[in-house]
């Protein structure tokens, strides 16, 4: 069964989460520059089977867009531009990042740790693609 990605798209960089072949479990896969994210999942495609492609859509509190929805909508009409029979599935990706935060400080990582920004997009994208996952699973 093929894999569902997650991609936590940022300015600067972009979280990847991926599944296993069974589609149950979400993992942080890594953390790459937003410039360099194309040819990261170019080289990627081109090794694993992925069906489905999570992109966060970045809201406000009442759901309105945020100030990255025009970056992000850049970035899925390049990804499109690119991966053309790629399936794409927006998802809310409000608090995400929070709940990386939180849960770098539940599993007792320093202080030092957490200031690691790669490392809580990479636990955002694992985040949303779990949730995703779940809903999915009912």
């Amino acid at each position: 069964m093929p894999r569902i990605l997650a991609i936590d798209y940022g300015q600067k960089r972009t979280g990847i989460a991926v599944t296993d072949e069974m589609q149950i479990i979400a993992s942080g896969l890594t953390t790459v520059a937003s410039s360099t994210a194309i040819a990261f999942l170019k080289d990627y495609f081109a090794k694993e089977k992925v069906e489905a492609v999570l992109i966060g859509e970045p809201k406000q509190m009442n759901g309105l867009p945020s100030e990255s929805t025009s970056i992000v909508k850049g970035f899925v009409t390049h990804f499109t531009n690119h991966f053309p029979d790629m399936k794409v599935i927006r998802v809310d990706e409000r608090f995400t990042s929070k709940m990386a935060f939180q849960s770098m400080i539940d599993n007792g990582m320093s202080k030092k740790q957490r200031q690691n920004k790669a490392l809580i997009d990479e636990i955002a994208a694992t985040i949303m693609l779990q949730d995703y996952l779940n809903r999915k699973s009912f």
